[in-house]
């Protein structure tokens, strides 16, 4: 997830005062307004709980009144701040974060506590209607899904919701998996645009887990509608042969032979006006690495991708069980071990150079990931913006 503070605007206090507020972006779409106190108190906060030597540095409080110079140099030191302890495995997973940010966003789009009815949309376009409440975290709505569809708990893990649009056109593109820190209703709804839905897919990237979930006919039904539904999308390549492989299956009811079809070739078309680059340094030979930038408007969507399927790597690596990466998820203990726990994230990346000094350390293929906001929208990430993301420290060369 790209958290960034574009923006600040002055709103009016009850007693009639002005204040700063800090307008949240995740991933380009605003997710709540805060102050600089709040942002202070959660600051407080994770500071009792883990200790101020984990913490990044956070701007000290002013006597007087800020200028405008001193207001947009806060605005820079709070982004990078927030970016960094949602980049910290433990701090970004902690509840005292996730739960900052849901009331904030509860708070920002002044929808209050009540009971409503939430509709989430399988691969094929069926609809799921489930009733929750509007302050119902992420999880919460996921199992209240999985229950609606008859989903054995042990099974839950393996799915995950996604915010997507769908245009007029039948284009569809996505926006974001939605995470621990939002509230799923109150992010669709606060979006005013019914081309976003919330969908219901897998969210695993090894195949082999595929056996798991096809032993329970609804972790069947479930895999091949998402098969199906992303092959006609064409989100996975397929030839001829294979095209007619699958309607004759189609045409026999046999599904579990189909489900291997998802080892395609993903494609996931979209139209949108945000242009962002997906940079990463990749070791090309020994003691050579070189930037590799990839223009996309999906580079946010590659990026949260890499970084699932390196959570997805560590778990399996450390001999732990799929079947529970929601569990941990939601805990917090989905992290890197400990001594790679111990080594703080680096500062954010400065512009990809290929005149930059070597890395000392080559352990990896991928060394570094960074999202670069590129467009001219004011939803777009700020065009000098990096983010950095090192979703490859402690994995090697075999696991890739």
């Amino acid at each position: 997830m790209h958290f960034s503070i574009p923006e600040t605007e002055v709103l009016s206090a009850d007693n009639g005062s002005t204040y700063v507020a800090y307008n949240i972006h995740v991933n380009g779409v605003l997710h709540c307004r805060v102050r600089y106190s709040q942002l202070y108190g959660l600051h407080e906060q994770l500071r009792k709980e883990y200790g101020a030597n984990v913490l990044p540095h956070f701007p000290p409080k002013k006597i007087f009144t800020l200028t405008t110079a001193e207001v947009e140099q806060r605005r820079e030191q709070l982004e990078k701040y927030i970016q960094s302890v949602r980049q910290d495995s433990l701090l970004g997973g902690s509840e005292a974060f996730n739960s900052f940010l849901r009331k904030a966003q509860q708070e920002t789009q002044q929808i209050p506590t009540q009971e409503v009815q939430l509709d989430v949309y399988l691969s094929n376009g069926q609809k799921v209607t489930v009733n929750i409440f509007s302050s119902d975290q992420t999880e919460d709505v996921l199992e209240a899904v999985a229950a609606k569809l008859d989903l054995p708990d042990d099974l839950v893990g393996y799915f995950s919701l996604f915010l997507i649009r769908e245009g007029s056109d039948n284009s569809c593109s996505f926006v974001r998996k939605l995470q621990e820190f939002e509230l799923p209703y109150i992010s669709v709804t606060s979006l005013k645009n019914t081309e976003y839905r919330i969908v219901l897919r897998k969210s695993y990237w090894d195949t082999a887990y595929d056996d798991d979930v096809m032993e329970n006919r609804v972790g069947l039904n479930l895999l091949y509608a998402q098969t199906v539904a992303d092959i006609e999308r064409g989100w996975i390549l397929v030839n001829k042969e294979q095209h007619r492989q699958l309607k004759s299956l189609q045409e026999k009811g046999s599904k579990k032979e189909q489900i291997p079809l998802t080892n395609g070739t993903a494609n996931i078309p979209g139209k949108t006006e945000t242009k962002l680059e997906l940079a990463f340094e990749y070791l090309m030979s020994k003691d050579r690495l070189q930037w590799v930038t990839i223009s996309s408007p999906q580079a946010i969507m590659m990026s949260i991708s890499l970084q699932a399927m390196v959570d997805e790597l560590m778990v399996k690596k450390s001999g732990g069980n799929i079947k529970k990466m929601l569990k941990k998820r939601l805990n917090g203990a989905l992290r890197r071990s400990d001594s790679q726990q111990a080594v703080k994230s680096p500062p954010l990346l400065d512009s990809p150079d290929s005149n930059r000094e070597p890395i000392v350390k080559l352990s990896s293929k991928l060394s570094s990931v960074s999202i670069r906001g590129i467009g001219t929208s004011s939803n777009d990430v700020s065009a000098n913006d990096f983010h950095g993301n090192y979703a490859f420290e402690g994995i090697g060369d075999d696991d890739l």
